[in-house]
């Protein structure tokens, strides 16, 4: 059976706080420009999604509607409040629960939690994932290759294939 595809995407440029709290931080128009040039990126990269995770923050879930509009067939969101907080364990947690017959997942989050679990699953230590474990800038996203079952998901049990960035 092929390897399922796991897709951890820092959210787009977001606007500086602005009093209402950081969960509620919009997207910049660069962010929106960010996402918009994502989108085709990643579904050609990736195919199609049967899953998108995404923090209930207003800057993932932003980015997440304006990736997925240039994303044919792209999911609708699973928005998670859990995720906003979510360190690497956490999100592992959440990806052990998904189905088995789920095979390309995409998580839209925060840092440094989309870097470090794409460092923590590299299994191969290679050159990009030490890139990676250095942060990963807004609208980048990891892409790995998931060998084993979701609930199997740990330490070095994946491998980094790339990471996409919107063209701007």
């Amino acid at each position: 059976m092929a390897p399922r595809t796991l897709v951890l995407l820092r959210h787009a440029q977001a606007e500086p706080e602005n009093g209402l709290g950081d969960e509620q931080r919009p997207l910049s128009a660069h962010g929106r420009r960010q996402g918009a040039s994502l989108g085709p990126i990643l579904a050609a990269q990736v195919g199609g999604l049967d899953r998108a995770l995404v923090s209930s923050a207003l800057r993932t879930t932003e980015t997440y509607k304006i990736v997925a509009s240039g994303w044919d067939g792209a999911p609708a969101a699973d928005v998670r409040d859990e995720l906003y907080e979510a360190g690497p364990r956490d999100l592992l947690a959440v990806l052990a629960e998904l189905p088995e017959d789920v095979r390309r997942v995409l998580v839209v989050g925060h840092e440094p939690t989309m870097s470090s679990l794409a460092h923590l699953l590299d299994g191969e230590r290679s050159t990009l994932a030490e890139m990676v474990s250095l942060g990963m800038s807004t609208a980048n996203a990891a892409v790995l290759e998931v060998p084993v079952p979701w609930a199997e998901l740990d330490r070095s049990t994946a491998r980094l294939v790339t990471i996409v960035r919107p063209e701007l």
